[in-house]
């Protein structure tokens, strides 16, 4: 066999090898079309073989896949239109059936689009406003604790205890959602209400209700300080009044401990000289008796006059 015949084997059977291997990569799942006809799949990353020229790979995402929806608008069955904004994580599971019933990516969506919106709209339709912005674990704000909130709405009355909150109707959301896609070789993992908006009819009785709540607080607040002020300002007093009570019983005992120091010290000091104590006792007497103007008429034999005849 001549060198040009072998090198030209050696050279298809490369190529034929070649064209024959293909890698799946972790992120990838495919499957094998014969003819343009699905004829296996391949779920596992890693090199493998196909039929050269008659079969070709058609490969699809292994990851999570996100969906988003355009924003609608949806009553909720107490009649209040709002927006919602949707979105939902999912992922392909069987590339077989998903390329035989959707074939691409873009179908799919397209596809979640029907479900997924359909099963919104019946949710948010089904269930009150409150319920669709409050989740389980709300607690009313302080000082409303005790008020029971009804619910009107043609002709029909819920009361406040019998409202689901909203991670209820999103888990059976989803779980309505999950039920319709595994014949798309799909399988949706999480569905979410990223943000709701009101409609400006209802923003306005929205906010209304939100500044009449703020001010019920707030009057609870104010009343609260105005008790706490009133018991501070009472216990200020009361305790004033003890400390001025205190210091003028201080005061007087102090001032009752100096008299009786004061007359004791003039007692002992009076007893050393009796005659003296007398004549300035007698002298105070004058002073206080015998005013600038006035006249004093005693006779001379009394003993009031007596320090005055001594002095002549």
């Amino acid at each position: 066999m001549k060198a040009p015949v072998i090198v030209g084997l050696v050279l298809l059977i490369l190529i034929g090898v070649g064209s024959s291997a293909y890698v799946v990569n972790e992120a990838e799942q495919a499957i094998i079309t014969q003819f343009g006809k699905p004829v296996g799949d391949v779920k596992y990353a890693g090199l493998h073989f196909k039929i050269p020229v008659i079969q070709d790979v058609r490969r699809f995402e292994r990851r999570i896949m996100k969906w988003d929806s355009a924003p609608n608008q949806i009553p909720t069955k107490d009649k209040r239109f709002i927006w919602v904004d949707t979105t939902a994580r999912w992922r392909i599971v069987d590339p077989l059936l998903f390329y035989r019933s959707v074939a691409t990516e873009r179908g799919a969506q397209g596809r979640l689009d029907d479900i997924i919106d359909s099963v919104v709209r019946d949710a948010v339709s089904g269930r009150l406003l409150a319920e669709l912005v409050r989740g389980s674990d709300y607690e009313k704000p302080r000082g409303l604790e005790d008020e029971e909130e009804v619910f009107e709405f043609e002709g029909e009355v819920v009361e406040e205890s019998e409202l689901i909150g909203r991670e209820e109707i999103l888990d059976d959301l989803l779980e309505k959602a999950r039920a319709s896609v595994p014949e798309y070789g799909i399988e949706l993992l999480d569905v979410q209400i990223k943000r709701i908006n009101y409609v400006e009819q209802v923003l306005e009785r929205v906010y209304e209700r939100m500044v009449n709540e703020r001010n019920q607080v707030a009057a609870e607040y104010r009343s609260e300080g105005e008790g706490e002020k009133a018991e501070i300002l009472g216990k200020m007093e009361r305790e004033l009044k003890e400390i001025r009570s205190g210091a003028y019983r201080t005061a007087l005992e102090i001032r009752g401990k100096a008299d009786a120091e004061a007359a004791s010290i003039y007692a002992g000091t009076y007893n050393e000289d009796k005659d003296f104590y007398s004549f300035l006792r007698t002298l105070e007497s004058y002073k206080k008796v015998i005013g600038e103007n006035g006249r004093l008429v005693i006779g001379t034999d009394s003993d009031y006059y007596r320090y005055l005849k001594e002095i002549n």
